[in-house]
């Protein structure tokens, strides 16, 4: 495994390496000297940029947010004013995105990150504030869209995708990679229950 790149910062490089560590290994696998040989740097660089075992936990926390972030680009997004189905079409996209290509091993990193936050309340904190910047722009849209209630429906609707995500990765249906179709439909009949009723 290896995640040498010639233009990239290094502090990037790094935690590229620790989130390919994730995907791979799992969390016993992630360690300063291990991100040093997958990153295809001296040994000691990672111990230069984050020192502890929980600064490089927050550094790759960090870099998962920005990578999912690229996922999809906000103006791929319909105006929620649109209706629902534009809504949907735009969900599905980011939902196949992620089931396909490199996406699938940011998804097992982030499951991993996500288990570790759960035991260290210093990585929760962090993890839960890098999370912030995704739901809240949901509940915008949800709201946006018509939503009487959007906290709630946010929550719905974010425990519907993360489900299907982890049961098309790691779980049961970790064969399966529904098509951007269905995922369209799925998501459509899940917001007009949301916000039809």
């Amino acid at each position: 495994m290896s995640v040498r790149s010639t233009g990239a910062p290094r502090t990037e490089l790094i935690a590229d390496a620790a989130l390919a560590l994730l995907a791979e290994r799992g969390m016993r696998g992630l360690t300063h000297r291990a991100v040093d040989e997958a990153a295809g740097l001296p040994q000691g660089s990672t111990s230069n940029h984050a020192r502890t075992r929980l600064a490089l936990l927050e550094a790759a926390v960090r870099r998962q947010a920005e990578r999912e972030a690229e996922v999809l680009d906000p103006a791929e997004l319909p105006d929620p004013t649109a209706g629902l189905d534009q809504l949907a079409t735009g969900l599905a996209l980011a939902l196949h995105r992620y089931l396909t290509g490199e996406h699938r091993r940011l998804l097992v990193s982030r499951y991993e990150l996500a288990l570790e936050a759960t035991r260290r309340p210093e990585l929760r904190a962090f993890y839960d504030a890098t999370g912030a910047q995704f739901r809240e722009p949901l509940e915008a849209l949800l709201r946006a869209a018509g939503s009487p209630t959007p906290e709630r429906h946010t929550l719905s609707l974010v425990a519907w995708c993360d489900g299907l995500m982890f049961s098309c990765v790691a779980g049961s249906y970790h064969a399966t990679v529904p098509a951007q179709e269905e995922l369209r439909t799925s998501v459509g009949e899940l917001l007009r229950g949301m916000l039809n009723d």
